[in-house]
């Protein structure tokens, strides 16, 4: 399949109606704008090269398949990311910044604390807020991460401590 097809009508209303999940976990797993950027035009090439595959199987839930290459790839870019050496920041031509628009919903300080903690948990950990912030339940998170329920429960408990500590510990 070449990726200078056009993209399959389908494809495109799934990728428009399914944008925010995907940024939302390039953000869990890419504090940089660039490289979160970055990370979600990857997720939607790979969501495209296996489109096809999708596409073969209708008994798969189209969440649980988005979710399980969004999170497979962020996992792996972010593997990727530290393995490379720190590389030194190009200068950026002086552009003057557009102000930002006016805050809509939570206060962003809280956002900022929130995902700082979401920062330091470690990649499985960070699934698991991410399904649980899309409101997933336990068996949709078994079905994405291919653990049992229970075994959701327990974890998504310890990761859920593990997060009110990080909240609650001075920055």
């Amino acid at each position: 399949m070449s990726l200078s097809a056009p993209l399959a009508p389908d494809f495109v209303e799934v990728l428009h109606a399914h944008q925010s999940r995907l940024r939302r976990v390039a953000r869990t797993y890419c504090p940089d704008a660039d490289d979160r950027q970055d990370l979600y035009q990857e997720i939607v090439l790979q969501l495209w090269r296996a489109w096809p595959r999708y596409e073969a199987r209708p008994e798969v839930q189209l969440g649980t398949w988005l979710y399980r290459v969004a999170l497979n790839v962020a996992i792996s870019d972010l593997r990727q990311r530290t393995r490379r050496p720190a590389s030194a920041s190009l200068s950026r031509p002086n552009i003057p910044e557009l102000p930002a628009p006016p805050p809509e919903g939570p206060d962003p300080d809280d956002l900022a604390q929130l995902y700082r903690a979401i920062a330091r948990l470690s990649d499985v950990e960070k699934a698991f807020v991410l399904l649980y912030l899309e409101e997933k339940t336990y068996a949709e998170m078994a079905d994405i991460l291919g653990i049992t329920p229970n075994n959701v429960r327990v974890k998504m408990h310890r990761v859920q401590d593990k997060l009110r500590q990080l909240l609650t510990q001075p920055a």
